[in-house]
């Protein structure tokens, strides 16, 4: 669903772009990266999520889910990445009707899988919230499956799930290898559309936790050409708290050495390498 009717309806007044989003959300991440192509300027209002501020009332009055990104144009509301760069970019510029559907809900549905490794293999680096804080999350949030999953995550996620996870994200990653082994310089042909918007962060976000792109180099050289656009850097990285981005990289390098790492789980381990 494209647009909602929001419950803080003072966003209803507001003229322009207006965008709700978190600085390493990968989810907001492909929308920047959408409004620098396009040359859109906008509002910004970051989210942290680092603070709990996606489970404040009036974060959620306007996401009800208590989640980023969320766009306003005009007063229209619009709260899935995917239904928001789709809107961005129009129905008849090059990004859009260049772009495949399949490759864009694949990539809707890949963010699941990427939020869980994203916990596990990068977040888990960080000290836990007090007591207090996770329980007033619990408190304030209404999205019963992220608390849930906040839960899951506090508990330790059970192998079996990770390793799903993980084969589910290299089958989707050995999927557009096997597209763009055909020659094509982009994921859905010839020209740079949302379907690459869709999945650069992801890949992004892959590097961060060591992913070995080597057994797919169709998808590894495709990214590091469209890595080089202006527009990566103007919508990702020059929002990426270097940091931060350390941090993850000693995690990684310490689970490397103690075989803990995203490499040791699921078809990484076990399936064939393209």
């Amino acid at each position: 669903m494209p647009e909602i009717d929001p419950k803080d309806q003072s966003l209803k007044t507001l003229q322009g772009l207006h965008l709700w989003h978190a600085p390493m959300s990968s989810c907001s991440q492909r929308v920047r990266i959408v409004l620098a192509e396009t040359g859109q300027g906008f509002e910004s209002h970051l989210v942290d999520l680092e603070k709990d501020e996606h489970a404040t009332e009036a974060y959620q009055a306007i996401h009800p889910k208590g989640l980023v990104p969320a766009l306003v144009d005009d007063g229209h509301l619009i709260i899935e990445s995917i239904d928001i760069i789709q809107h961005l970019a129009g129905e008849v510029s090059d990004l859009a009707v260049t772009s495949t559907p399949e490759l864009l809900d694949l990539a809707d549905k890949a963010q699941l899988d990427l939020k869980l490794l994203t916990f596990e293999f990068l977040f888990r680096a960080a000290p836990p919230p007090p007591k207090e804080a996770a329980e007033a999350f619990q408190r304030a949030h209404k999205n019963e499956w992220l608390k849930q999953f906040r839960l899951d995550f506090a508990a330790g996620f059970a192998k079996e799930r990770i390793d799903e996870a993980v084969t589910r994200t290299d089958a989707g990653f050995r999927h557009l290898n096997s597209l763009l082994a055909d020659g094509r310089p982009y994921l859905s042909g010839d020209v740079f559309s949302l379907s690459d918007i869709a999945w650069m962060p992801n890949m992004h976000r892959f590097n961060l936790m060591g992913w070995p792109f080597e057994r797919t180099p169709h998808l590894q050289k495709w990214f590091e050409r469209v890595s080089k656009r202006p527009s990566y850097q103007q919508g990702l990285l020059s929002f990426q708290n270097e940091h931060v981005a350390g941090a993850f990289a000693a995690y990684t390098a310490k689970r490397r050495r103690e075989g803990t790492d995203i490499s040791t789980f699921g078809s990484l381990v076990t399936g064939p390498a393209n």
